[in-house]
C-alpha cells in the first residue's frame, strides 16, 4: 500500500510512523504532484491543495485523510463520483480554539487590550472598564467538540452556557439548548455570543441583522468556526452602531482581510487572522488520529473515525 502525505511531518513524529508501519510505502512532499497522486492508494493531505483535477489522477485512492476539520475548498462532487472515503481530524482544535477563546474573552473583560496601549504610552493610569466574567451567560452555535471545550472552561468561570444546533439536541457542558429556529429568542439572553459553525448552506449568512439588533448593546460577539455566517455590511453595521459591545474575529468572508479594510482601525474589534487553532502539537495530534484508522484501513475496514459526509459539507 502506498500512503502519499502532500506536506511532510517533523522526523520526529515521521520516523515513528514509519516505523510503526513498515507494510506500507510512505511518500512524503511538500506540495501535491500529480504524478504520486497517480500510485497512492490513500492521500494525506491539507485539503486545500485538491482541484477537480488532481481527483482525475486519482485513480487509485480509496481514503482522503484530511488533516484539517474544514473541507469547504476541497472539489467535494469529483470526490463523491469516485466514491472515495474522506475522513478529517473532526475534534483536534478543541484545546488551542478553546484557550484562545476563553483569552480574548478574559482580555476584554479585564481591559488587557487598555492595559496594553497604556504601557505603550508610559501613563500610569486606573481608569479601566474592567466587568467579570462570572454569573455572565454564553450563547454558543455548534457546541461540538470545540464548542463544547469552551463551554467546559466557561462554567469552571460560572458561567451559564446555551448552546444552539440545528435540532436544539442535548450537547455536553451546555446548561440549556436551543434550536435555529430559536435562536432569536435566545440572542437577548447572552453576554457573550460565540460561533464555531462549519460553513454550510444552512449557516451561511445564519446570523441576520434583526439577530444583531435582538443581542445586549454590550454583548461580545465571537466568530470562531466559518467567515459566511454573516454578511460583512450586516456586521460592520452592527459593531460601528453598538449594537454589540465588542466583536472578536478569527474568519471573515473574505481571507486575508486587506490592509485597507476599515474593520482593522474600529476599538471594539479584535482581528485574529484564522490563527485560532493554531498549536505546535497540531501535526502531532493529526498522526495520533490517523494511526489508529490506518490501522483498521490496513485490516479492510473503512468505518474510519471521523468518515465525513461530503454531500452535506461535514
Amino acid at each position: 500500500m502506498r500512503i502519499y502525505f502532500t506536506f511532510e511531518p517533523r522526523p520526529d513524529l515521521r520516523e515513528p510512523l514509519v516505523a510503526e508501519f513498515p507494510q506500507v510505502d510512505f511518500v512524503f512532499e511538500n506540495g501535491l504532484s500529480n504524478n504520486e497522486l497517480q500510485e497512492a492508494d490513500v492521500l494525506v493531505t491539507y485539503g486545500e491543495d485538491l482541484n477537480d483535477e488532481n481527483i482525475q489522477y486519482a485513480t487509485k485512492v480509496k481514503w482522503i485523510f484530511v488533516a484539517s476539520a474544514g473541507i469547504e475548498k476541497m472539489p467535494a462532487q469529483a470526490i463523491i463520483d469516485r466514491g472515495i472515503v474522506v475522513s478529517n481530524v473532526r475534534g483536534i482544535h478543541k484545546t488551542p480554539m478553546a484557550e484562545s477563546m476563553l483569552a480574548h474573552i478574559l482580555a476584554i473583560k479585564r481591559a488587557l487590550p487598555w492595559v496594553y496601549e497604556q504601557q505603550k504610552k508610559n501613563e500610569w493610569s486606573k481608569k479601566a472598564k474592567q466587568t467579570e466574567l462570572r454569573d455572565s451567560t454564553a450563547l454558543i452555535l455548534g457546541p461540538g467538540a470545540i464548542g463544547s471545550e469552551v463551554g467546559r472552561l466557561l462554567q469552571a468561570f460560572g458561567v451559564a452556557t446555551i448552546g444552539c444546533n440545528r435540532s436544539g439536541d442535548e450537547a455536553a457542558y451546555m446548561n440549556e439548548m436551543v434550536s435555529f429556529d430559536q435562536l432569536a429568542e435566545a440572542l437577548p439572553n447572552a453576554d457573550i455570543v460565540i460561533s464555531v459553525l462549519p460553513k454550510t448552506e444552512e449557516t451561511t449568512h445564519l446570523l441576520k441583522a434583526d439577530y444583531f439588533k435582538a443581542m445586549k448593546n454590550e454583548a461580545i460577539f465571537m466568530n470562531f468556526g466559518r467567515g459566511n455566517l454573516v454578511e460583512e455590511t450586516v456586521l460592520m453595521h452592527a459593531i460601528q452602531t453598538g449594537e454589540i459591545g465588542y466583536a472578536v474575529l478569527d474568519v471573515f468572508e473574505q481571507e486575508p482581510l486587506a490592509a485597507d479594510h476599515p474593520i482593522w482601525t474600529l476599538p471594539n474589534v479584535i482581528v485574529s487572522p484564522h490563527i485560532s487553532s493554531h498549536s505546535s502539537r497540531y501535526v502531532e495530534r493529526s498522526l495520533a488520529i490517523f494511526k489508529p484508522n490506518l490501522e483498521k484501513w490496513l485490516r479492510g475496514e473503512t468505518d474510519v473515525e471521523n468518515r465525513l459526509d461530503l454531500s452535506r459539507g461535514y
